[in-house]
């Protein structure tokens, strides 16, 4: 296996902090693993601190620098919106072609790649692409991250059969706490485990600011 996509249900739901235990974790056991989130909106080169892409590289124990903010997140955009409208702001058009070659070679350089995804698995990109046909042509089982809100179990089910759909299969799940008022975790589990036949497993609210991934519940059983 070359790696894994990180996709969701949603948006804010917790991929990069997946991506990023799982970055950690695959590290500290020896593996060599590269992560990108070749797309992200809603920052600047000089507002990347503290960003998803940040985030990223800290978990890898690389510098945040130029270099590699354009290899971890090559297509950047300053609005926080979905990538079309984020880029036709700047009065560009992402260009899935280049966006698929820059995964691909990643894939190639390295032993295993994780590839974070943006939004949900069926947020538009470009034209007619969306998020599942990017998984499609990358060729990459996806981990699904959802959250324990109430309504996560339809919304997990839903998704995961509109992938089955469209030929994409998705290895396991994440369960990412969601904050606020939620259902009881272990049920929710439970009824997704149950309903899907994933396996499933959970990150609950961690509560380190610094490096929360470095303290997440092991996921690297999951690959």
């Amino acid at each position: 296996m070359k790696g894994l996509f990180i996709t969701s249900t949603g948006t804010e739901i917790g991929k990069t902090l997946v991506t990023a235990t799982l970055c950690h974790q695959l590290k500290s056991s020896g593996k060599a693993v590269a992560a990108l989130k070749p797309i992200i909106s809603g920052v600047t080169d000089d507002t990347m601190q503290g960003s998803d892409t940040a985030l990223i590289a800290e978990s890898l124990d690389l510098p945040l620098n130029l270099e590699v903010i354009n290899r971890i997140s090559p297509f950047r955009y300053k609005a926080p919106l979905a990538p079309t409208m984020a880029a036709a702001l700047e009065g560009r058009t992402l260009d899935y072609e280049d966006l698929i070659r820059a995964c691909r070679i990643a894939m190639a350089e390295n032993q295993f790649t994780l590839v974070e995804g943006v939004g949900g698995s069926f947020v538009p990109l470009v034209g007619d692409k969306l998020v599942a046909d990017w998984i499609k042509d990358l060729g990459l089982e996806s981990l699904l991250v959802v959250g324990s809100y109430l309504g996560t179990i339809s919304h997990t089910i839903a998704t995961l059969e509109a992938m089955t759909a469209r030929g994409l299969p998705v290895r396991a799940i994440v369960i990412s706490e969601s904050g606020g008022d939620n259902p009881d975790l272990a049920k929710t589990t439970e009824e997704i485990e149950r309903l899907t036949g994933l396996r499933v497993a959970v990150i609950p609210r961690l509560s380190s600011a610094f490096a929360p991934w470095a303290s997440a519940p092991d996921l690297a059983h999951l690959i």
